[in-house]
């Protein structure tokens, strides 16, 4: 689970200038304490007595144009599957033939993307929760059900977010994306305390820049709503990323040595633990 920086400061690699290269790769998890772990744990627990196994459920808020967030969605469950375990993003279908989305089906390495007709966050939770199950042959491997959540869904149906219990948030550096990062954490909270809300800081260019955004981010959260985010790590700036876009392949595929696939690489390895914590935890 994610820690505390005190416990962690040993993972921060030096960096070398301003440049992404594999050194700015990471960042370490921080923001949950010992407390906080054990109380997550502890529901957890209580859950899976009185539910059939699933595969963990994270619900990503991605806009209706926005690309980027969305290839880095699609492409750290490609990397969770490559570290073995069942990776299935599911979206609306409202998303179909858009830009944000390869075909559906069966992907690379047995990802698969899942168009459901919902049009609302509790038919998407409904249809997220079948497929969770649907997967319970291959759960000892582990995996994640990916769910792409309009924002102004968590806007306009709070009442509806009961339902998620595991919310990533991918924020840039600039402030305004961490205010709106911020205000979508402050919605959900108002309406389900028991969420779990971590953070991937994306596009930038050292750790320096990516460790100073998360704990502007978890300071205000923290001030303001009582909110330990955990973090997830960071996704370099890499015209790799921009160039696999344009190709619609995946990064890790198109440019294996990249900077930006080291880095959804170590991501993808900090949510797979998180979400194996969820099964056996």
């Amino acid at each position: 689970m994610p820690r505390d920086l005190a416990d962690v400061l040993h993972y921060f690699l030096p960096e070398i200038g301003d440049a992404p290269d594999a050194s700015a790769s990471r960042i370490a998890p921080l923001g949950h304490d010992a407390n906080n772990s054990n109380n997550a744990n502890e529901a957890r627990s209580r859950t899976r007595a009185t539910t059939p196994a699933a595969l963990p459920i994270l619900g990503l808020p991605i806009g209706d144009r926005d690309v980027v967030r969305a290839a880095l969605a699609w492409n750290l469950a490609i990397e969770t599957a490559r570290l073995g375990g069942s990776a299935l993003l599911l979206a609306p279908a409202s998303d179909e033939g858009s830009p944000l989305w390869p075909e559906p089906g069966v992907g690379p390495l047995g990802t698969e993307l899942v168009f459901c007709p919902a049009t609302d966050l509790e038919s998407l939770y409904r249809a997220a929760r079948e497929l969770s199950l649907s997967r319970t042959k291959g759960i000892q491997r582990g995996g994640i059900v990916f769910v792409r959540i309009p924002p102004t869904w968590l806007v306009t149906q709070a009442r509806e977010t009961s339902a998620i219990d595991w919310l990533l948030l991918l924020s840039s550096a600039n402030r305004r994306d961490l205010h709106e990062a911020h205000h979508l954490a402050r919605t959900v909270l108002s309406s389900n305390p028991r969420v779990e809300i971590g953070v991937t800081i994306h596009g930038v260019t050292s750790i320096g820049e990516a460790r100073a955004a998360f704990e502007y981010l978890s300071r205000i959260s923290e001030e303001e709503l009582g909110l330990c985010l955990a973090s997830y790590g960071l996704l370099v700036d890499d015209l790799h990323v921009y160039r696999a876009i344009a190709a619609q392949r995946p990064i890790g595929i198109a440019h294996p040595q990249a900077p930006a696939t080291r880095a959804l690489m170590d991501v993808a390895r900090m949510l797979s633990e998180d979400a194996r914590s969820r099964l056996h935890g």
